[in-house]
């Protein structure tokens, strides 16, 4: 049974959202080179800037920017990096009290962006550290879960603690961002367990791909969301230049894009995630949750880093 964004079991809970997932530092590199240069050269860049990093750190800095009562549980480490992270996590006005800090070192990012398109290089650190046992139950009304390929010991233990919280009255939402294997398995079990899934159009058409191996060609984007919308979940694709899509019960709902110049597109997925979750929240339709979703990962890269341009309900 799908729960409803709004039912009431789970109304009376401490926070609107719980985030579980990562977060570290970034470090944002503008207008890096396409190719680097080893042998000891030293290559300039247009501008540099260190910022709160992770998918599930900024969709909840986005979550809480637009009014909801944000937690997040996760891992960082008892260094400088963890303790930038949780004051950054705790300036934005999310709860940090869930996240464990433990003895290794706190992940750290290196993006290379190049106009809109970017390259990631990070180093997990404690990342792999967090399970199902870290994180607290029947916190908040939704769940939301970032990263799966990054977390393999959460993702073991990712089925049964959604099914938890579900019984329980929330609603769930998964992202799992990319997969640096590029094997993208292990979702056929969680999916059913996913009220909002919310991969872009390449994850979609890879995961989808995976799933349905005697598929006789490679899916559509389409294709895909209806693929991986067989399964259980609402399907929400982010689609670039195209908007957004969404597979429901046999339905595809499609909203354009924002014209927008971007600054910088990291994170821009995460916000587009926050949005959805916090107007499904209030209630809305499913083409005005889209709407909402797309404006917020617009706005999010009118500024450096993911979080710095993320906008009120307000300016929505």
């Amino acid at each position: 049974m799908r729960l409803s964004p709004s039912d009431p079991s789970a109304s009376t809970r401490a926070f609107d959202l719980l985030v579980i997932g990562d977060a570290n530092p970034d470090v944002v590199l503008s207008g890096a080179p396409r190719r680097l240069a080893y042998g000891q050269r030293e290559q300039l860049v247009s501008g540099g800037d260190l910022v709160l990093g992770g998918s599930g750190a900024i969709t909840a800095c986005g979550a809480a920017r637009l009014g909801l009562r944000v937690a997040f549980a996760g891992r960082v480490g008892d260094d400088a990096a963890g303790r930038f992270v949780l004051d950054a996590l705790s300036a934005r006005g999310v709860d940090v009290t869930h996240c464990v800090v433990g003895p290794r070192p706190t992940a750290m990012t290196v993006v290379l962006a190049d106009g809109q398109d970017r390259a990631i290089l990070t180093s997990p650190g404690c990342l792999p550290d967090l399970t199902a046992d870290d994180v607290p139950r029947g916190l908040a009304r939704h769940v939301h879960v970032s990263s799966y390929f990054l977390q393999p010991a959460l993702a073991a233990g990712l089925p049964d603690l959604l099914a938890e919280e579900r019984a329980g009255g929330a609603s769930t939402s998964l992202d799992t961002n990319d997969d640096p294997a590029g094997a993208w398995d292990g979702l056929a079990g969680v999916l059913p367990e996913v009220d909002v899934f919310l991969p872009n159009a390449a994850e979609a058409v890879a995961i989808a791909a995976r799933l349905a191996d005697q598929h006789p060609h490679p899916p559509s984007v389409e294709e895909a969301a209806a693929l991986l919308g067989a399964l259980g979940p609402l399907v929400a694709v982010k689609d670039g230049a195209e908007g957004a899509l969404a597979w429901d019960a046999g339905r595809i709902v499609r909203v354009p894009a924002v014209p927008m110049e971007p600054v910088d597109t990291v994170g821009a997925g995460d916000s587009f995630d926050a949005g959805l979750i916090a107007a499904r929240l209030r209630g809305l339709d499913l083409r005005e949750c889209l709407r909402v979703a797309v404006t917020c990962g617009s706005l999010s890269t009118q500024a450096a880093g993911g979080t710095a341009a993320q906008p009120t309900w307000k300016e929505l």
